[in-house]
């Protein structure tokens, strides 16, 4: 406590300058859009998603100060305030709502239209920033020295460094640009194939490499050892479990399979072992890790909320100084009744009373532990899906207590379920946006109201993205495996329709108890099994380049330089990817996409086609060092 007495922001409380102005609104929208747009493309690709903080503080930073000539680095926190929350959304929303559409896909009901994928990623957007901030004085200036908030701290300091932020924003520009270039190479005039396999004669096992932009920087950002528990996901699942169910059931036909094994093989090789089979396999270690990380954080969530609750009880926060000014209580409970009588109420939102209470107590209840597990590990390893997954369990049970089953059940569950995922996202997004402000001396009501206008503007656009990717290619497509969506639709409706391959399921489970037993993290792990070898072959990759950067002999501030800048130059690679996935999305919708294929045209033979697909994967290596350890630097 006495150390928040003493701390005092950059900008004083008794300064008043310029936040919420046109300028910030506007960029930040359309930040907002544009990474929201790119994170729903990327996490449906490869089930994870990354901070736009820190991308969205630089370019803010790079057009307010360096473009604009103005000194005003809370206007640039706006911005960047805004443009997370569009990440957030997106997060929560693919990793559920894609779930609807291939039940459509199946017959089991209609595609949920537009109008209540908005409406349910507003209200769990706006639940999540509405909860979160009677728990600002608690967990953000009670707690500060106590709760380092890592990402949000890192984007003070990128904010605070504004004498860089041209260099800076033009590495995330020069990202997106050759990211854009590299995408619209392979996937749209489809020059090079988009992945190069090596499989072995007399061998069922199969390994290769994808040559995206956006898939190795997720490697780099999240350093070599994440990569390479998802890269040891993949060859366990591709290099053991595939080829031991070819060479032991190669005369079986195995539910959910339809024809031999052998047959399988013989005709769409490991992949439709994968698709089968492992897939299965990789939903159960996915469900088992989220549920093993909720248990684990068990201690802390009960500490967590008792805290909060008894911080909010004895009075809260009544200090009357500009960088202590939340938005009202009475405004915050009003509107918090306001978004549950919506929930229920709403005929686009399929959920009942009981439904609507489920969500505000599992929303309330996960946005304490959201945001108090971002404050202490940051937000990459926030158990977001555990949470989901929690969620739909409960109440997919409580639904068909009650005797809400069918499509109508499974579209409820799916909602809240959603809902939830949503509220804990943007809870922990903005608990890192509050300590950015606190740090900087932002006001915090007008950050709050910069986060209802993040998630109003990512709500809007959130629906239209996921309806131009379904189109394009298909959720559960190799294109968009859509993984965590996926184990969502299985966990419904093995409680529903109890019609599971349990077997494969509880293999998952018994693999993943046995790799937290010996100590390996479940998730990334269980991500790998459950992905394509060669997407997390190319995120290895990444995790090489990151690696070698840590272990490079130069002076730390030097090192710790171009460990930065490859962040935001693979920040904007895979901003830059999203963004032209986005595109042929549209013109593949328009039947423009055969257009531009020239892969008939050049009819390169294997052996070439391979050697210009490793061409590429070197050339964004290259570009990946150009803009990091290669870059010329001012000397100070």
């Amino acid at each position: 406590m006495n150390e928040q007495k003493e701390f005092k922001p950059y900008i004083p409380a008794e300064k008043v300058t310029p936040e919420i102005t046109i300028t910030s609104i506007l960029m930040g929208i359309l930040l907002a859009v544009v990474f929201g747009a790119a994170n729903a493309y990327l996490g449906l690709r490869v089930g994870m998603t990354v901070s736009a903080s820190i991308p969205a503080a630089v370019i803010a930073m790079g057009v307010i100060r360096v473009i604009m000539r103005k000194n005003s680095i809370l206007e640039s926190n706006i911005v960047q305030t805004i443009g997370s929350a569009g990440e957030s959304v997106a997060a929560g929303a693919i990793f559920t709502l894609p779930a609807l559409f291939l039940w459509a896909s199946e017959g089991k009901m209609d595609k949920p239209d537009i109008l209540e994928i908005t409406l349910i990623a507003l209200l769990g957007g706006l639940l999540g920033v509405f909860f979160m901030v009677p728990l600002r004085n608690a967990l953000i200036v009670k707690e500060h020295g106590v709760l380092p908030y890592p990402e949000g701290t890192a984007c003070a300091e990128v904010l605070l460094a504004g004498e860089k932020g041209g260099a800076n924003a033009s590495t995330v520009f020069a990202g997106m640009g050759f990211a854009a270039v590299f995408k619209f190479i392979v996937d749209g005039l489809k020059a090079v194939p988009s992945e190069v396999n090596l499989r072995f004669k007399g061998y069922a096992g199969e390994v290769g490499t994808q040559v995206y932009p956006a898939v190795l920087s997720v490697g780099y950002i999240c350093g070599p050892r994440i990569s390479s528990y998802m890269f040891a996901g993949g060859l366990l699942s591709w290099m053991v479990l595939i080829p031991i169910i070819v060479l032991f059931g190669e005369q079986l036909i195995l539910y959910p399979g339809t024809a031999p094994i052998g047959e399988m093989f013989a005709t769409g090789g490991a992949s439709a072992i994968w698709s089968s089979y492992i897939r299965y396999i990789g939903a159960g270690a996915l469900a088992a890790g989220g549920i093993i990380s909720l248990i684990k954080s068990l201690p802390l969530i009960v500490r967590t909320f008792k805290d909060a609750v008894k911080s909010m009880t004895a009075g809260g926060n009544t200090s009357t100084a500009r960088t202590a000014q939340d938005l009202s209580m009475k405004v915050i409970l009003i509107c918090i009744a306001a978004c549950t009588l919506a929930i229920w109420l709403v005929p686009a939102i399929p959920v009942t009373l009981l439904g609507a209470v489920i969500v505000v107590v599992f929303g309330f209840f996960f946005a304490t532990v959201s945001s108090r597990m971002v404050g202490l590990v940051g937000s990459s390893n926030n158990p977001v899906s555990g949470m989901a997954i929690a969620t739909l369990l409960v109440t997919t049970v409580l639904l068909k207590i009650t005797g809400d089953v069918g499509a109508h059940g499974m579209q409820g569950a799916i909602a809240i379920g959603s809902i939830i995922c949503i509220v804990a996202a943007i809870s922990g997004d903005t608990s890192q946006d509050l300590k950015t402000g606190f740090l900087l001396g932002s006001t915090p009501k007008k950050q709050q109201i910069g986060e209802v206008l993040g998630v109003v503007a990512s709500a809007l656009a959130i629906g239209g993205t996921l309806y131009l990717l379904d189109s394009a290619w298909g959720f559960g497509s190799e294109e968009l495996a859509a993984p965590q969506a996926t184990l969502m639709k299985m966990i419904i409706e093995g409680v529903m329709d109890n019609n599971l391959p349990w077997g494969l399921v509880l293999i998952g489970v018994c693999i993943a108890v046995i790799v937290e037993i010996i100590g390996i993290p479940v998730l990334p792990f269980a991500i790998g099994i459950y992905l394509p070898v060669q997407l997390n072959a190319c995120i290895m990759v990444g995790g090489i380049i990151r690696l070698v950067f840590d272990k490079m002999k130069k002076e730390e501030e030097e090192k710790k330089s171009i460990i930065s800048d490859g962040i935001l130059f693979c920040s904007g690679m895979i901003a830059g990817e999203g963004l032209v996935g986005i595109l042929l999305a549209v013109l593949a919708v328009f039947g423009v996409g055969e257009v531009l294929d020239i892969s008939g045209v050049l009819n390169l033979p294997t052996w070439a086609a391979n050697i210009g697909s490793l061409v590429v994967l070197v050339l964004v290596i290259l570009s990946v060092l150009k803009f990091s350890i290669w870059k010329k630097r001012k000397k100070a």
